[in-house]
């Protein structure tokens, strides 16, 4: 006869975890990656990622719900990236190089949705 060790509180934190990586995993429907056919490079995008995520540990965030770092195939390459949230998505485009035309168009919209939200200045 063998022995088996059971913990019921290691398996409700192991299940709850994986419950709540799983259910995160859904809300991550961009990559990173993405963001070259906008026209970033891959340095462009990774600065970007770095900052958008700085901002939003800065604000109070849970980085893990909006920010995943996964491996991709690109060209037949397999490369670092990172799964993102809708609002981590944004957060790296505001914070991508402001030389690039998509990243001014993205923040014009915004300030654009602001002001017709919330009133001109």
């Amino acid at each position: 006869m063998e022995i088996s060790i059971y913990t019921s509180e290691n398996k409700k934190m192991d299940s709850i975890a994986n419950f709540l990586e799983f259910y995160y995993s859904f809300r991550l429907k961009h990559l990173a990656s993405d963001l070259l056919e906008q026209g970033l490079s891959p340095t462009q995008i990774t600065e970007a990622v770095v900052k958008a995520m700085t901002v939003g540990k800065s604000s109070g965030l849970d980085i893990d719900q909006h920010f995943r770092p996964v491996f991709t195939g690109i060209q037949k390459q397999v490369v670092s990236d990172c799964k993102l949230s809708h609002l981590a998505y944004g957060l790296v485009l505001m914070n991508a190089d402001s030389e690039l035309q998509v990243v001014g168009d993205f923040q014009i919209s915004v300030l654009q949705e602001y002001i017709g939200h919330y009133g001109s200045f």
